[in-house]
């Protein structure tokens, strides 16, 4: 298992599968990472050279911001908008779907599981 960036990418995958464990790194930029180094796309992760590994990092590193560097700057951008409390920022907060999403039904990843709110009757009704 090569160790990139932190992370401890599989070895059994083909490198282009393998550098989307990075945090930032998604299908079009491991390609076209993996085409600017010059590395075989079919080639493993275990069958790569420390010089390759070494080419890839800081490929990496000069030209993306990934892992550490681009978590702290998303949770920097969500602060920003809940201190200055757009509405944004208020769906932040809530923990509401941000991005237009209706809440009516659905949203459950965001609002958690179901709180059954019950009737409440007065005693005559009783």
């Amino acid at each position: 298992m090569p160790r990139m960036m932190g992370v401890d990418i599989p070895g059994r995958k083909r490198v282009e599968y393998a550098l989307r464990y990075i945090h930032g790194i998604g299908p079009a930029r491991a390609r076209e990472i993996v085409a600017a180094c010059k590395i075989d796309a079919a080639k493993h992760a275990d069958d790569l050279t420390p010089d390759e590994i070494r080419d890839l990092t800081t490929y990496i590193q000069e030209n993306y911001r990934v892992e550490g560097d681009l978590r702290r700057e998303v949770s920097q951008n969500i602060r920003r908008l809940i201190s200055t409390g757009s509405y944004r920022g208020q769906r932040h907060r809530r923990g509401l779907p941000v991005r237009g999403q209706r809440t009516r039904t659905n949203a459950r990843t965001r609002k958690g599981s179901k709180k059954t709110v019950s009737a409440v009757r007065e005693k005559a009704a009783r």
